[in-house]
């Protein structure tokens, strides 16, 4: 959907770094950031999908707006550090972060979770999270403020039976947000946080349009679909622009209504991962 973008201006000479650009929502909020004239760096893991994501990204920019793309494992402190220094070449300042990096794994009952991965999963989240905050502040408060945003999930205050960390590690960015909102407001730096709901993004894909997982999302979404990234894109626009000078320590919906009714359900593919073992979660049968 990144064909909906509109230029309308007002981040001309400002610079951020979205993280875990390369694909899905992150690449649709580079471009959005571009597109109103912003130079954003993107970073990842995987150099091929970074590349070709400035590319998509950069034909989307506009009123002086760019692309450009570092290699980074964003649970690492010092690449992190390495992926601001980037982002700040373009103009020699940092205004922003989109802290988007982030994912799941190790679905599965609590009594059956992998303590490694469940670790694995909050370093990807909570702690990656919290390296961003560290190594972006210095710069944006050299700005004389700036915004970041981190990327949490309804999963971070709506139940999500059987995903596992993914739960623990939203709700976590969240209160991370929280509390640097607090703690840097007098810096002029504002800090909020995304709660996307179903978006088609690759990730997304793994779930069968046929299936009662997805019966489940569209069942508990009032407006009766699935999100696309530039509905997330738009609202990160906004968060970092000028426009949300007065809003900070605050998580936001983009999620259809989702979060109005109840988490999907996941038993299906519970059951075929984990057969019997999975029991103990669920009502014993008549």
């Amino acid at each position: 959907m990144e064909e909906v973008i509109r230029s309308t201006g007002g981040l001309e000479g400002k610079a951020y770094l979205v993280t875990g650009g390369g694909t899905g929502i992150g690449r649709a909020c580079a471009a959005a950031l571009a597109a109103d004239g912003a130079a954003v760096t993107i970073c990842g893991r995987t150099e091929a999908k970074l590349k070709d994501a400035a590319e998509r990204v950069q034909k989307l920019a506009a009123r002086g707006g760019s692309a450009h793309w570092v290699v980074a494992d964003v649970t690492l402190e010092a690449e992190v550090a390495a992926a601001i220094a980037k982002a700040r070449e373009p103009t020699g300042g940092l205004d922003g972060c989109v802290a988007n990096a982030g994912g799941g794994g190790g679905m599965g009952p609590m009594h059956l979770q992998d303590t490694s991965e469940f670790v694995r999963v909050l370093h990807l989240n909570v702690l990656s999270t919290m390296l961003c905050i560290k190594h972006s502040l210095p710069s944006m408060i050299e700005a004389g403020g700036g915004s970041f945003v981190g990327m949490s999930s309804i999963a971070g205050h709506v139940t999500h039976p059987y995903f596992g960390a993914y739960t623990a590690g939203k709700a976590g960015i969240e209160q991370l947000i929280r509390n640097a909102a607090d703690e840097y407001g007098p810096s002029k730096v504002r800090f909020n946080a995304i709660r996307p709901g179903f978006i088609a993004t690759e990730l997304m894909e793994g779930v069968p349009r046929d299936s009662a997982v997805y019966a489940s999302y569209i069942e508990n979404t009032p407006l009766h679909d699935v999100g696309q990234p530039a509905d997330v894109g738009a609202l990160c626009r906004f968060l970092v622009g000028p426009e949300s000078r007065w809003i900070t320590g605050q998580a936001i919906n983009v999620d259809g209504g989702h979060s109005l009714r109840r988490g999907p359900q996941f038993t299906q593919f519970a059951e075929a991962m984990f057969g019997d073992k999975i029991a103990a979660t669920l009502p014993p049968k008549k």
